[in-house]
């Protein structure tokens, strides 16, 4: 029987293809929405992610950590206060215009501390030494900003807010959510560029924590002390700040959307195939069933050939995703497929697959055997 389904499934080689890529488009959709919204996301918490924080002090409900509300930067000695903390850093986040050779404007999202190293901010520099944003208008700007900046280098200068900067080095894999090319600053510079905005203010307080303090109780004191202000763990700052970005830009609901569109060109793709080749071989199924064969045999073969389809067509399907990759990534995007997520395609491909050879059974169910006497 298994020779039965390999010769029916091949009969018509053009279709059994279009059917291989069908199935293969759908994973490909599938996979490429997937990993298009993983990788938004790690954007989105990137520098929550790899700075050397335990804990993040906020205004109260800042929806993210790009949207950055102002409050006193003197808060900080507070919190330097409090038992169990054994850093604390004033850290501004705000956007600003970037005035370009061609006279053209960009906006730019600016990281600001006295001491940026200390709290690995930014985490892979390129070239340069952070120190010398102490020294005056210097910057440190991340590389995937040339695809909005243009083409820059060391010892370029560039205009922020009307103000002639730098770029004193160069950092890599520094991205916002919003693709909004990335630099570093000096604190004070960062709040003389703003002053009305950012005179004696900060964005956010970060807080090392002591050596077996306990994260819980500092918190806690914190939030007493700063009864204004939102106290959040690594972790919980980085759900928070994901989570507005699915609940308020729609990327969910976009990646399901696209998910079921895939699926249900797989779904449909397979089953028209597999219904109208059973149709073509009607006879052959009569004579399956008329030398004894049972419902159970002829569906053996319909899942025969669908799980050849859906084997051929993730291989291929998987194989177009990551070919996507470097394409995304020369957008400024990046494509992140977890393992355990191809895990799980993979087992919805065959299922689906599997479901899809169901059109075909309930028609060679209830075929009358005799119909391979009749001329």
């Amino acid at each position: 029987m298994v020779d039965l389904a390999l010769r029916i499934l091949l009969h018509d080689r053009l279709r059994f293809f279009i059917t291989v890529a069908g199935v293969a488009f759908a994973v490909a959709l599938v996979l490429s929405q997937i990993g298009l919204f993983y990788g938004l996301l790690d954007n989105a918490t990137l520098t929550i992610r790899h700075a050397k924080a335990d804990l993040w002090i906020t205004s109260k409900a800042t929806p993210n950590v790009d949207f950055a509300h102002q409050f006193p930067e003197n808060y900080v000695n507070r919190v330097r206060s409090i038992p169990g903390v054994e850093r604390a850093d004033n850290l501004i986040v705000t956007f600003s215009n970037i005035q370009l050779p061609t006279g053209a404007e960009e906006s730019g999202v600016f990281y600001a501390m006295e001491d940026l190293a200390a709290w690995d901010l930014p985490w892979k520099v390129e070239s340069g030494d952070l120190g010398d944003l102490k020294r005056g208008d210097f910057l440190f700007m991340d590389e995937s900003a040339k695809r909005r900046l243009g083409d820059f280098k060391v010892g370029d200068y560039r205009e922020v807010q009307h103000t002639r900067f730098r770029i004193a080095g160069l950092t890599q894999e520094v991205k916002s959510f919003t693709t909004t090319p990335v630099s570093f600053m000096d604190f004070r510079r960062a709040q003389a560029l703003n002053p009305d905005l950012l005179r004696g203010k900060t964005s956010y307080i970060l807080v090392k924590l002591a050596s077996g303090a306990d994260a819980g109780a500092v918190k806690a004191e914190i939030a007493r002390r700063l009864p204004y202000n939102d106290v959040y763990t690594k972790a919980e700052w980085a759900a928070k700040s994901q989570g507005y970005w699915i609940a308020n830009t729609g990327i969910g609901l976009n990646a399901f959307l696209a998910v079921f569109l895939g699926v249900l060109v797989g779904v449909i793709v397979v089953a028209q195939t597999l219904y109208t080749s059973t149709m073509e071989h009607i006879k052959e199924f009569g004579t399956v069933k008329a030398i004894g064969g049972t419902n159970a045999d002829i569906y053996k073969i319909l899942a025969r050939q669908a799980s050849i389809a859906a084997a051929l067509g993730f291989a291929l399907g998987l194989g177009l995703a990551f070919a996507e990759a470097p394409a995304i990534e020369a957008m400024a995007l990046k494509l992140i497929i977890p393992w355990s997520t191809i895990g799980v395609v993979c087992l919805g491909t065959f299922v689906l697959c599997l479901a899809s050879a169901m059109v075909s059974f309930r028609k060679v169910a209830s075929l009358d055997p005799g119909l391979v006497f009749r001329s």
